[in-house]
């Protein structure tokens, strides 16, 4: 069946409920939101004299559900425009309007009683056909199908989404018993292809795939801890980024979702998996009991394991929770000599064989959780999933690890892991010791660039579906890697297509990047084909690397930086203007240096969470990559009348002056960092790079030219007039300092094409020209430097 997917139906519109519709909407979808009708009138209402029928009330529920996600931060939406895909309703009014959806997904309260009341009513209403799913996190499909028509079954499914929807890439599907093949293939596909999310196929058992093993993992780290007496700052250093898991690590993030979440998570795995080997692990542990007693709750009551205070000077500080006395404490730093020695290892996959062979706490730590962790998701095959690898992919996506269980296992070694295992009083399913006896010495293998798992009934390795829409550069890079050094790699994707890797740290753009993107383009025009600039790490690219700018300043070597800054300029230019079509793949942060390429090229092939901006304000200096000269050359066309060039003009430097970042790809055509009709976005970020290359193909199959030279149309002192009353005002107002002032008063002087009589015509190199003096000479101001060196060790811009 060739199922198309116009229109959705939510039905429940609390956080989840809103933020799956505005996740839908962001995809292009119409939207149906639907709520209960409200039992009695508040106070607003009754002072405008509104009654129960009146439909402004009867929909004040959803309403009011809907603004509240819209309002959230980060974002649910890609673009506010994209709310007005959603139109809202009552239950008792308007679940007519079910009738020409092409999906209804049940989002309530999870009480079964309330969902089988949703579903009889869903059913009055529905086409033949339509699917309908819900987003429990554990009520068994039996009971939520029973009285249902055989159609209804055929076309039911769990659709598991994580909160935040739009953020978090887990999307679960577990099939009703009656549930038509095609069907769930289909939720597969979609929920990879258009939601852009991780499809994981499971099982219907108590809390499925990820917060099955999730709440495992927290719940055997609640005891551990309390065992070692680790404390809670100790844990989170030792569970955060050093093994490839988010900032918040344990406890932050606990606090952050909400301890009541999961602890009823947790008794629901514990009240129906009783036959699991664990079970008393999801036992909660005394301190937890306390807390939830104390309504310690986290972020959403004020303190859960860290607490924010402000003392009498009102000096601000977190303190933490000791677990053995309950009382908050200020934090000490944890320093472990384990972590000391993977410093570095950049690689976080690399580190595991460290971090278990600490002689410390750490080690010991890491040792009684990972091997208990191992025995854990052994055991899980094939009650929860039958391959393995699903397990991983739900923990990478649901809960933000970088590597998952059995990946983390065959980095420390299989072999090695088993004997860790039984140290610690644990032991592996028997199918891995068979696999091992076997031959098969590990989880997972790469062949050919194709990524392959341990099938455990075939016991063989079999070809992971569904990589053929994906180009995954962890998986090609041995093989397909032509050219490289120290910062950076050239792969041939094929096809005459080659792909710029950055390997940098967090991607900074310094003379290892430039040579790269450079050699790139050079085996391009002379051997193949086409150029994308594309990696796969946390962020495209975080920009120019300051710390070298910093030093080179410092130390007054103007005229190395001059040639540095011209090397950029040039490398953007030639983005531009080479003979084979250059494509740059963005994605995450993409600040700066990141930025400028990406206006540079050919096409931007963006994810849909790029994060881009020029930035470089902040740090006291203007884009000096072709930024500044790019923005002022694509907001002011000769076509335009002169009060239309001059705001787009203002808008361009308030964007650059403010340093504003895109929240989104879709934000960025707003912003001006990418072109419409040019550019475009796709939602699953793992398709990147194969729909770069297929843009790559098609754009040289379409004979491929060359740009021609452009010029930038400037306004002169019609424009510089009116940037220098502007930061005059601004001054004036002590909303900027004199630095401020200084920066903004060069960057309107670049902006305007410099100080020309009238408005005219410029070559692009005369503005780059501006540029890089401009930039060089902000380099001599002290203040410069000093919000450079800020930026260096705190991350964060200092305002003067």
């Amino acid at each position: 069946m060739n199922r198309r997917i116009k229109k959705v139906a939510i039905i429940g519109s609390g956080i989840m409920g809103s933020g799956i519709a505005c996740h839908f909407a962001n995809i292009g979808v119409q939207v149906r939101l639907f709520d209960i009708v409200p039992r009695e009138l508040n106070d607003k209402e009754k002072s405008k004299g509104l009654t129960l029928d009146d439909k402004v009330v009867r929909n004040r529920l959803v309403n009011e559900s809907l603004q509240k996600t819209l309002k959230s931060k980060p974002s649910p939406i890609y673009h506010k425009d994209f709310a007005k895909r959603i139109t809202t309703g009552n239950l008792e009014d308007d679940l007519h309007l079910i009738r020409d959806c092409d999906w209804v997904i049940e989002v309530v309260v999870e009480r079964l009683d309330i969902k089988q009341k949703v579903f009889e009513q869903i059913e009055k209403y529905r086409q033949p056909g339509c699917l309908v799913t819900s987003n429990t996190s554990g009520i068994p499909i039996k009971f939520m199908n029973e009285g249902r028509s055989e159609d209804f079954r055929q076309h039911f499914a769990v659709t598991h989404f994580f909160n935040p929807p739009r953020y978090l890439k887990l999307f679960e599907v577990v099939p009703g018993p009656d549930c038509k093949q095609e069907v769930r293939d289909f939720l597969m596909q979609y929920g990879e292809k258009f939601l852009g999310k991780t499809a994981v196929l499971a099982k219907d058992t108590p809390a499925f795939i990820g917060n099955r093993v999730g709440i495992f993992s927290i719940m055997n780290l609640f005891h551990v801890v309390k065992e070692m007496g680790l404390t809670v700052p100790e844990v989170d250093k030792l569970t955060g980024p050093v093994i490839g898991r988010p900032k918040s690590a344990t406890f932050r993030t606990v606090d952050v979702v909400g301890l009541d979440t999961l602890v009823h998570t947790a008794n629901g795995v514990a009240q129906n998996a009783k036959d699991d080997e664990m079970h008393d692990t999801f036992v909660l542990p005394e301190f937890i009991d306390k807390m939830m007693e104390n309504k310690w709750l986290g972020s959403k009551t004020g303190q859960g394991f860290y607490k924010k205070v402000v003392d009498d000077t009102g000096k601000k500080s977190i303190l933490a929770l000791d677990l053995s006395s309950m009382e908050f404490k200020p934090q000490e730093k944890a320093k472990f000599p384990t972590l000391e020695l993977t410093k570095s290892i950049d690689n976080v996959i690399d580190r595991f064989k460290v971090l278990v062979s600490g002689k410390d706490k750490a080690g010991e730590f890491y040792r009684k959780t990972f091997t208990a962790l191992f025995q854990y998701v052994s055991n899980r095959i094939p009650e929860i999933s039958d391959e393995l690898y699903r397990i991983d992919d739900a923990m990478k996506a649901g809960f933000g690890w970088e590597h998952g269980p059995f990946e983390i296992w065959d980095a420390i070694g299989v072999e090695k892991s088993n004997k860790l295992m039984k140290d610690n009083a644990y032991e592996p399913n028997r199918w891995v010791q068979e696999m091992l006896d076997k031959g098969f010495k590990s989880f997972y293998t790469i062949k050919e660039g194709v990524k392959y798992y341990y099938d455990i009934p075939k016991k063989e390795y079999v070809k992971i579906p569904g990589q053929d829409a994906f180009l995954i550069l962890d998986n090609i890079r041995e093989a397909k890697t032509i050219w490289h050094n120290a910062e950076s790699a050239i792969q041939h994707l094929g096809d005459g297509v080659l792909n710029l890797e950055f390997q940098s740290k967090m991607n900074t753009l310094g003379g290892g990047v430039l040579e790269g993107i450079n050699k790139a383009i050079d085996l391009a025009e002379k051997d193949y084909e086409a150029v994308i600039l594309g990696n796969q790490a946390a962020n495209f690219s975080v920009g120019a690397n300051l710390a070298l700018v910093f030093m080179m300043a410092v130390e007054q070597e103007y005229d190395e930086l001059a040639m540095a800054i011209q090397m950029f300029q040039n490398t953007s230019m030639r983005l531009r203007y080479s003979t084979v079509p250059t494509i740059v793949a963005p994605h995450g942060m993409t600040l700066g240096g990141g930025c400028e390429m990406s206006m540079h090229a050919d096409k931007v092939v963006a994810a849909a969470e790029t994060y881009i901006g020029l930035v470089e304000f902040g740090v006291g200096l203007i884009p000096g990559g072709g930024g500044t000269k790019e923005m002022a050359r694509r907001v002011a066309e000769p076509w335009q009348k002169d009060d239309v060039k001059v705001n787009r003009l203002r808008e361009a430097f308030i964007n650059i002056a403010m340093a504003k970042v895109a929240t989104s790809a879709y934000e960025a055509f707003d912003l001006g960092y990418f072109e419409k009709g040019k550019d475009i976005v796709v939602v699953n970020k793992e398709r990147q790079i194969a729909t770069a290359k297929r843009y790559a193909i098609q754009m040289l199959e379409d004979g491929y030219t060359m740009p021609s030279p452009k010029e930038v149309y400037v306004l002169g002192r019609q424009a510089l007039g009116m940037f220098y009353v502007g930061t005059d005002s601004l001054k004036a107002g002590h909303f900027a300092s004199e630095h401020d002032q200084l920066i903004a008063n060069k960057l309107g002087y670049i902006m305007a094409g410099g100080d020309l009589s009238e408005p005219q015509n410029v070559s692009e190199e005369y503005m780059i020209q501006l540029e890089r003096e401009v930039f060089l000479s902000l380099l001599t101001e002290r203040k410069t430097l000093e919000r450079i060196e800020h930026m260096l060790k705190t991350g964060k811009p200092l305002r003067n």
